[in-house]
Parts: structure tokens; sequence; C-alpha cells
């Protein structure tokens, strides 16, 4: 078919018999069913998407029939390919519905997809293709209209309720959790963790399979997000503000602008640079207050069963500790705003994105090392021990460390490696890590051995 054939979306009225409209799927939901009032006992199926053909028009589809079609019909495309719709009815919008269940378009009409008239299919045209790919990265709101997390925090419940658009960048991408109602039906729940330059993390929930499929797809840390007419309310579980995507929620996933570019460059920087995360901070507990104790595979089974931070005790022995490497490796300095990693002699923080960029610079210096503990169930690799942990643990300051001679550092090493010590640890998820988990030391000290034969036993039996 020639490309002259197609309608635009802009020029769309129910006036036109069997238009045909290209354009590219930014938006689609999940298929579902009601009772078929004209056919007592019989269901109609139904889905919506949305499609784009320029940067400043798209439209809402809906397509109804039996089960066999719709569901054919849903599973031959997904968010992100262009479709051509043939001999869809050109419809005047149901405000109220609309609004309700469906994203805000700035077309008056929708159209409608039957099978016994319409059709459907894959675009082939590469050069309308070529077209359309771009505006899969084009928000479909004002680039500057967004709530940063900061601000979300800010308002509080203030924003209880609200619709709003958020412009944020993946940090973690759950696991998704199925469940059932009540009343039977089958659901599925997915969390993602959103971070900013002014929030570590923040949970954006999601309900839907497809808005599911969606953020399956998302690489983390490298992924940025604009989320327009996400739903915010107040978690009380949480006792904190959480989004949720609704199915009028559009989201464009690395969009083209200047506001993402500059949060792109932030992600990426915190994701190299190794900054301190939020969640990594060691003092959320008291030390004193964890007590439950588990084997290295416990920890691990633990954290792929909950994505949520945990704290426990190991008795593992130290199987890497460097600590007769080069003295930066093994003492680094940190701004003392963003935590990013600076050399001895920086004059200001390279995070471009530092909130203290404008103010005078300053620096904290600390040991931070990466540690593994063995028992006999397995190893956790690449923990992090930072001061004032590690300082507690070896007997030293940074600055008498330094001072010390290569043979004195050997001499620390070993008497903590290969050693079976108490270790409290947080344990977290974590992208950058090939297990996916990350252990953070809070306190670690040689184990005594009764307390070793007590605890030990305890887990064996």
């Amino acid at each position: 078919m020639a490309a002259q054939s197609y309608i635009a979306i802009s020029e769309l009225h129910p006036n036109f018999s069997h238009p045909t409209v290209v354009g590219i799927i930014i938006w689609k939901s999940d298929v579902k069913s009601f009772p078929d009032r004209k056919n007592i006992g019989t269901d109609r199926f139904t889905f919506g998407f949305t499609i784009r053909d320029s940067p400043d028009f798209f439209i809402n589809v809906s397509a109804w029939g039996n089960d066999r079609y719709i569901n054919g019909l849903s599973t031959s495309f997904r968010t992100g390919d262009c479709v051509a719709i043939e001999n869809a009815l050109v419809a005047h919008k149901d405000p109220e519905k609309e609004e309700r269940f469906c994203p805000t378009t700035p077309s008056f009409y929708r159209l409608l997809v039957t099978e016994a008239h319409s059709q459907v299919c894959l675009c082939a045209d590469m050069d309308i293709i070529d077209k359309l790919l771009p505006l899969i990265h084009l928000p479909v709101k004002d680039s500057r209209d967004f709530y940063s997390l900061g601000d979300i925090v800010a308002n509080g419940q203030r924003l209880d309720g609200s619709v709003i658009n958020i412009l944020a960048a993946a940090k973690t991408i759950g696991q998704p959790k199925q469940f059932t109602t009540s009343d039977g039906r089958k659901g599925q729940r997915l969390e993602v963790k959103l971070f900013d330059d002014s929030v570590s993390s923040f949970p954006l929930v999601c309900w839907d399979r497809e808005a599911i499929q969606l953020m399956q797809t998302l690489i983390p840390r490298e992924s940025v997000l604009f989320i327009a007419d996400a739903k915010i309310s107040f978690d009380s579980f949480r006792n904190g503000m959480a989004a949720t995507v609704t199915s009028k929620t559009l989201i464009t996933v690395n969009p083209d602008t200047r506001e993402a570019s500059l949060l792109f460059s932030y992600a990426k920087q915190v994701s190299e640079s190794g900054a301190r995360d939020q969640d990594e901070k060691p003092d959320d507990v008291s030390v004193d207050s964890i007590t439950d104790v588990y084997t290295v595979i416990q920890l691990k089974q633990r954290a792929r069963d909950t994505p949520e931070p945990f704290f426990g005790i190991t008795y593992s022995f130290i199987s890497k500790l460097d600590l007769d490497s080069s003295v930066s490796k093994v003492i680094k300095m940190r701004c003392s705003r963003c935590k990013f990693q600076v050399t001895e002699d920086a004059q200001s923080c390279v995070n471009q994105l530092c909130p203290g960029r404008d103010q005078l610079f300053s620096a904290t210096t600390g040991f931070d090392l990466l540690v593994d503990f063995t028992d006999h169930t397995g190893t956790l690799h690449t923990c992090t021990l930072r001061s004032p942990v590690a300082e507690n643990m070896l007997g030293y300051t940074t600055e008498e460390f330094k001072s010390l001679t290569d043979d004195e550092r050997t001499a620390v090493k070993w008497k903590f490696l290969l050693e079976r010590c108490k270790i409290y640890v947080k344990i977290l998820p974590s992208t950058k890590m090939k297990t996916g988990i990350k252990g953070i030391v809070l306190a670690c000290s040689l184990a005594d051995p009764g307390d070793v034969q007590q605890h030990m036993s305890a887990l064996l039996q």
C-alpha cells in the first residue's frame, strides 16, 4: 500500500469511511472480558492501545470481539511496534469513559476495531517505520512538566490521590508476584524502585501484565522514564509515598529530552563511580538489635525470596581481604555530599548533578574495601567494608594504616584472612552484582569458638 494512502491521526473524522492509519504503539492494556448482554451466558472481550504518528498527535484504539480474536490480536503486537489499522470506525470520544480508563489524547476521536470490519497488522514499510520509531522516545506531556522524586517526598500526603508526571531512573526491577483475589481472579504485581539526584529509592507499582512486561525490558540504572499520569498515594505500610501505573499512565523509556539526558548522565555516574546508595547506609539499625543467624546459602536464598533489604549475622571465614594492595585501593576519598569517589587532589566534585556543586567542596577519607566471606555452604562475594566499620574491625584509623609498612599491613590482613569471624551484614538487591545481591558489613570481629559451636549446631539441626 502506498504511503500517501494512509490518513494522519490529526485529519481523522467520523465522516471518513474505510480509513487506514499507521502509528507506533505507545500504550497497551491487558485483555478484559464482560458478560455479553445480547448473548446471555457468553462474554465479550476487549483491550485498548494508543498509537502515535507525529510528535503532536496520538489516538486511543479499542478492540472488541470474542475470546479467540481478541487474545490473538493482543499477542500479535506490543508496545514499540509499528502497526497499520485498516477500516477502523472513527467515533467521538466518550469523555467520561476515556478520561477514567484510557490515556488522555489530543484527538477528539477514538478508533474502534472489530473482527468483522477491521484489520490490524504490523507495518512492513521500512520508510514509515523509520519515521515512526523516534516517536517512542518523545514524552506525551511537556518534557519540563514533571515532579522530581524530591518534590513528591517534600509534598508528602498533600499529593495523596493526585495524578502527576514523574521523571526518574529505574534502580531495581522486582520479580512479578502472582496472587488470587477473594473472588478467584488471578492477578500480578511488580515493584520498580526509582531514583534521581534528589531521592535514592522510590517505589513504582505495576498491576497490569502489559506494564510489567515493559518494565522487565528495562536496564536498571541505565533506563530513564518519563511517567505521564502516574497516580500518587500514601502507602501506610511503608509510611511513605508511592506511585502506581494505572490504565491512564503512559511511560516513555529513555526520553529524547534535555532533562532526561542529564538524569541519564547522573545515573551512569552513580553506577560507574560506586557512589553509595541511601540503601547502603550501614546505620539503619543498631547492630545490637540484629539477632538472626544465617549460613551463606540462607542469606542468598532469603535475598532471592524478598526484594527488601534485611539484616543478619553469619559465622564465616574472611576469604578475601586485600589490605596489602596499594593504599589508594584500600583508602578512598569521596565527596561529603553525594558520595562520589574523587581523587586526593580534587578541588571540586566530578558529579555534574552533585547537590553541593555551588558550595565549598568537602570530602571524606575512609577505608573502602570489597571482601568475600565463606562458610561450608558457599561464598558471598564482593561485600562492602567501609569506615568506620573497617576501622573498628582492624583497630587502625586511616592515618595510622597509611603509616604502616607493607609487612605490617600483611600482618593485619592475616589476623583476619581465613579466620572464622562473627559478621553482621545488611543484604540488599543489586543489579550491579552478578549474583543480584550485595552485602554490606555492619560489624566484624574474630568469632568466639563457643559462640560458633552453639550457633552452627543450631543451624545444622
